[in-house]
């Protein structure tokens, strides 16, 4: 199974359309701009360097999104068919990709097969009931988890892929992917390609045998989770050990397939909060940037936003923000961060090979990382990143030119001010 070649070329810029229009927590459909207001932010994402765009939840749901009611309906809070439309029209105008968020592992209460099954209607098999009980999601009772065993419910899912697609989708982000049975998808996404050959599909998965979810599932990628938590946690403990041991693990993923890569979504903290040094965001992103795989970037991220995700009720809400109804009406102390963004996006797209590209250990201290990221000896950068209190110095045979960060090369060594960094050709 080979990804879309375009997939190697993609840079996401990912939102939580139901938060970023002021939709959630409101309630009133009158209340938020709906999907038209993400049109003005098109041109701020091409400047960016990203590419495509990938939507959260945008059907009809009971609250947040992932509790969809009618998958074939647009979410009043967001608009219309029409304004969909509008948007993918805007955004394939500019050249960026579209991906959307399916939630199939699980539908609101008040989905109708659901209604229906509740009073012993022939739905009843495509959920799990034991008695008058039915199976949830985590425990969420408001989460009704779907029979995958049942042909219908496979049905449901191919018709909603291919409607979406049709419609001018390049994509899927399969929501809780890790709690479907592997051989549902195996069964349904190979339909959904054979009518869509150039379609993405990207399971969501927080841990364990990555290859094996893969292969058997038949998903083109999977949530790098693992490197996502190595590398704010190897910045802020002062140890690169722990990013090296999970980009090694990464090597090995890339053998399969390419993950998609990130260093926030819409359930984590945000990476500007994580850290607890804000010097070191540009090593994070340096690192997102130059290893293999598929990059996403959260909104707001690139402005170097702030929030926390918390275990409760509304929870998610500082991690979900509204925007403003254009980047003119940002804040100013946002845009350095935005502009780190765009020069290491500059990089990526100056690379298309980092896209599969492995990295090999130069150098490595608890707080000095170098590594060699490539894919053939034609193409090669070394990255420095220098997280101690002194400067560093990595030699750096071969390199010319410093194309990104604030380190400083002469006569094949690299130098690194205190917590600084470099990317060289």
């Amino acid at each position: 199974m080979t990804e879309p070649e375009w997939v190697r070329h993609v840079v996401w810029w990912h939102v939580y359309p139901l938060g970023f229009t002021g939709a959630v927590p409101a309630r009133d459909p009158g209340a938020a701009g709906g999907l038209r207001s993400l049109i003005p932010w098109l041109d701020y994402v091409v400047e960016l360097g990203a590419n495509g765009i990938a939507l959260g939840p945008i059907f009809a749901s009971e609250s947040h999104g992932y509790d969809t009611v009618d998958y074939f309906r647009i979410d009043e809070r967001l608009g219309s068919e029409d304004d969909f439309a509008a948007l993918v029209g805007e955004a394939k105008a500019r050249g960026l990709r579209v991906l959307l968020d399916g939630v199939f592992n699980h539908v609101g209460r008040s989905f109708p097969a659901f209604a229906r099954a509740l009073a012993g209607g022939p739905e009843r098999a495509w959920f799990h009931f034991d008695g008058d009980d039915y199976a949830d999601f985590e425990g969420h009772s408001a989460l009704v988890k779907l029979n995958h065993a049942e042909p219908a419910v496979a049905d449901h899912v191919v018709k909603v892929m291919t409607h979406w697609l049709e419609r001018g989708a390049d994509g899927w982000r399969l929501d809780a992917a890790y709690a479907v049975p592997r051989e549902f998808w195996a069964a349904v996404l190979p339909r959904v390609r054979k009518e869509f050959p150039e379609s993405w599909f990207v399971g969501e998965v927080i841990h364990g045998d990555y290859p094996a979810v893969v292969a058997e599932s038949t998903v083109d990628s999977l949530t790098q989770y693992e490197l996502w938590k190595a590398i704010w946690s190897s910045l802020n403990d002062g140890n690169f050990f722990e990013l090296a041991w999970a980009l090694d693990r990464h090597n090995g993923y890339l053998d399969s397939f390419v993950p998609l890569t990130f260093t926030g979504n819409h359930d984590v903290t945000r990476l500007a909060s994580r850290l607890t040094d804000e010097r070191h965001l540009s090593h994070a992103l340096a690192v997102l940037f130059t290893v293999g795989g598929t990059p996403s970037v959260y909104y707001g991220d690139e402005q170097a936003f702030r929030g926390v995700k918390e275990e409760r009720a509304g929870g998610d809400d500082a991690i979900r923000p509204a925007f403003p109804p254009s980047p003119d009406d940002l804040a100013p102390y946002g845009w350095p961060a935005y502009r780190r963004h765009q020069a290491l996006i500059g990089v990526r797209r100056r690379h298309a090979w980092l896209h599969g590209a492995r990295i090999r250990r130069v150098e490595l201290t608890n707080d000095l990382f170098a590594y060699e990221t490539s894919a053939g000896p034609d193409d090669r950068l070394l990255v420095a990143l220098n997280v101690a209190d002194r400067p560093a110095e990595v030699e750096a045979p071969g390199c010319t030119t410093v194309e990104a960060g604030d380190g400083r090369l002469a006569d094949a060594t690299v130098t690194l001010p205190p917590h600084g960094w470099a990317i060289l050709s």
